[in-house]
């Protein structure tokens, strides 16, 4: 198996973590990973400046940034490959840098593509990592398969399985020592719609187990129905981490689909709250309201003779915030 499923190499057996039950969009104030002013300088080029992050227990969180932002370099350093030229790395509540021995095999990692056997089951890939590892029961073998829903199929050779299967499979290797810790690199890379729904509901199970999954993308959409937290980097330097709710909410602007839009778009801008108001190229009324208020927007159309069929807070297009901030570098939405 070589050097894909990086937390193999990473010493002893895991040591169980105790888990409480979370629901997919649920955190705890337990923070699971934290940089702390991390940098990486080669020669005269800066990879990764003074990035600060925190993943909580329970988050699915999206880590973001164009080709050559630092992702790549900030992930190796966490998972112990490179060493930070400056700052350190928090594991659950250790210290990288002092504790690699007992923090770094309780991070599970699927880096680039699984290596995995073709010609054997699944099952037995599992025991095969697994006595490389030592100290993987049967029993966790049976709950990991489960967990990325690969039981029916777990006696079949891989060579048979859909290239969402290998990736579900990659990450029950990944998680054969109960990891607090998951690290994806692009874990729905090359899969079809149904491989991407499957990827979709296992980090979902994952973050319901207490596990916290950290994910880097460039599948944008994908993103935005996982995670519940981002952090965009640009340049090597952290640009925004926040809720995606927060991310992509409209600054007080409503969204409402109604007949006759276009007249109300004239009626709207010529109040001073409305001014702002334009129809987007689905034909959706987006406005902002009198004193931001949904209620009051209502009232005031169905009073000017203009009935919504909808009327909801408008929210921002994930990949238009990426482009903007990953573009003027100012961590400020436009």
């Amino acid at each position: 198996m070589k050097g894909t499923i990086k937390h193999m190499a990473y010493g002893p057996p895991a040591i169980p973590v105790t888990q409480r039950s979370h629901g997919s969009l649920s955190r705890s104030d337990e923070v699971v990973l934290r940089t702390n002013n991390l940098s990486k300088q080669y020669k005269q080029r800066i990879a990764v400046n003074n990035l600060s992050l925190e993943v909580h227990k329970g988050d699915i969180f999206g880590f973001l940034g164009p080709n050559g932002a630092g992702k790549t370099t900030t992930i190796r350093m966490v998972l112990g490959l490179i060493t930070p030229t400056s700052g350190s790395i928090e594991i659950l509540g250790k210290e990288l840098a002092h504790h690699r021995s007992q923090v770094l095999p309780r991070v599970g990692a699927l880096i680039e593509t699984p290596a995995l056997y073709l010609y054997m089951s699944g099952r037995d890939n599992l025991r095969a990592v697994g006595s490389v590892l030592g100290g993987v029961s049967n029993k966790r073998i049976d709950e990991v398969l489960e967990l990325v829903g690969l039981s029916a199929r777990q006696k079949d050779r891989v060579r048979t399985y859909s290239l969402g299967m290998k990736q579900r499979l990659g990450i029950a290797i990944a998680l054969l020592q109960d990891p607090g810790l998951v690290i994806l690199d692009e874990p729905a890379n090359g899969l079809d719609p149904a491989g991407i729904v499957e990827m979709r509901d296992l980090m979902h199970r994952l973050s319901s187990e207490g596990k916290s999954v950290l994910i880097s993308s460039h599948l944008l959409t994908e993103v935005q129905q996982i995670c519940t937290r981002v952090a965009i980097i640009s340049q090597g330097s952290l640009v925004r981490e926040t809720t995606i709710e927060n991310l992509i909410r409209g600054d007080g602007e409503f969204s409402v689909q109604m007949e006759n839009a276009a007249a109300a778009l004239q009626l709207l801008q010529k109040e001073a709250w409305g001014k702002g108001a334009y129809i987007d190229p689905e034909g959706t009324l987006v406005t902002p309201a009198p004193e931001g208020k949904g209620r009051n927007l209502n009232l005031f159309l169905v009073q000017a003779g203009f009935v919504p069929d909808t009327l909801t807070p408008a929210t921002r297009d994930l990949e238009k915030i990426f482009l903007e901030l990953t573009n003027s570098g100012s961590g400020e939405i436009k």
